[in-house]
């Protein structure tokens, strides 16, 4: 199961160096021009969790593989996307194949990059995309309640239920809020799916600072921080700049030595994961053995069937039961054969819901 996070803005806001630090490549072309990245550049970053080089080591695996996370580079958009100007068909159509948006906004000052707006104005530029976005759903969702409303006179329930939900939607854009913005059951929550809303993916944004701002934001990061309260989105405080330059280190230590003399604590990108983790619902369990020691990801949720079925389609067919240790209890009783002993290995049917940290097993016929 892959989970991407799409990175968007406007031009020249940074997205492109925060890509290239988050993945370490120099797949995306950074430059001060709009439209250097033309096509969506795809890089995948591994989860950090401490936990999986604990339990590893415990179980004498020979190679660890962590959960990874997708970034999709997305080229920058303009205003009147919606209506095709600049790449904006293209942005539109990448950007819906993403599970979430991470929303990169420009929040310093430097007269050698170009705004395309003249001006530093994150919330007004949040406010420009969000806009397009909308225009693109309202256009999309108009022409399926006009279909789904002459389906609808079979009396169909489904049908009902459906052109319902598109007209709560169609009210919410037109009055300016975005399709995330409606209260969705959840029964109704797989009719939603197939909408494919770029307004109804869940929202991160990034502010992007300069190097002196990492620690403690500015005026900027402050407003867009209001602005993510109002809408009750998350918001972290990144530096691209310095994201770079933690690429090109090789050693933990220079990272964690660079890291300190700035004041922060972690890498930027160890709070976009997370962050990234949050907004998908998603959560990670391990296998462990003596091959590997392996993170799988799965949604919050999630039983043990479905988890089983990350690792393979078969094992999810055929479940019989997870043998499942909780992490402190794996390493309490320093792994399988001891929380084995101590009674701490419980054997889960498939009503099971699996939990964060879980140390697995699959039971399976062929």
């Amino acid at each position: 199961m892959g989970f991407n996070c799409g990175i968007v803005g406007l031009p020249n806001v940074g997205k492109s160096t925060l890509f290239n630090a988050l993945t370490q490549t120099a797949a995306a072309q950074a430059a001060n021009f709009p439209f250097c990245t033309i096509e969506p550049n795809i890089g995948k970053v591994a989860v950090p969790d401490a936990r999986i080089d604990t339990i590893a080591k415990i179980a004498n695996s020979q190679k660890v593989i962590p959960a990874q996370l997708e970034f999709v580079d997305i080229a920058g958009l303009v205003r009147g996307a919606s209506k095709g100007e600049g790449l904006g068909n293209q942005f539109l159509a990448n950007i819906r194949e993403t599970h979430a948006i991470i929303h990169v906004l420009r929040c310093f000052e430097d007269g050698d990059i170009t705004h395309v707006d003249g001006s530093v104005d994150p919330v007004r530029d949040a406010d420009t995309i969000e806009t397009e976005l909308m225009l693109a759903d309202l256009e999309s969702l108009t022409k399926q309640v006009d279909n789904m409303s002459r389906k609808a006179k079979s009396g169909d329930k489904e049908t009902v239920a459906q052109l319902d939900i598109m007209k709560r939607m169609v009210a919410a854009l037109e009055e300016g809020k975005p399709a995330r913005s409606v209260e969705i059951s959840k029964e109704e929550r797989p009719y939603t799916k197939t909408l494919q809303l770029l307004t109804g993916k869940p929202i991160l944004y990034v502010c992007n600072v300069a190097e002196e701002d990492a620690a403690t934001g500015n005026a900027h990061t402050q407003a867009v921080a209001n602005m993510a309260a109002d809408q009750g989105a998350e918001m972290i405080i990144i530096s691209a700049a310095i994201e770079s330059e933690i690429a090109q280190m090789e050693s933990e230590e220079d990272k964690a030595e660079f890291l300190e003399s700035l004041g922060l604590e972690e890498a930027g990108l160890n709070k976009i994961i997370r962050a990234g983790y949050k907004l998908l619902n998603l959560q990670t369990y391990f296998t462990a053995g003596p091959k590997e020691t392996r993170a799988w990801t799965i949604r919050i949720g999630d039983k043990a069937p479905q988890a089983a079925g990350v690792i393979h389609t078969d094992f999810e067919k055929g479940f019989i039961r997870a043998e499942t240790i909780a992490y402190p209890d794996y390493i309490e009783f320093n792994g399988e054969t001891g929380a084995k002993d101590a009674g701490k290995m419980r054997a889960e049917g498939k009503e099971y819901v699996v939990k964060d940290g879980d140390v697995l097993h699959f039971r399976f016929n062929n």
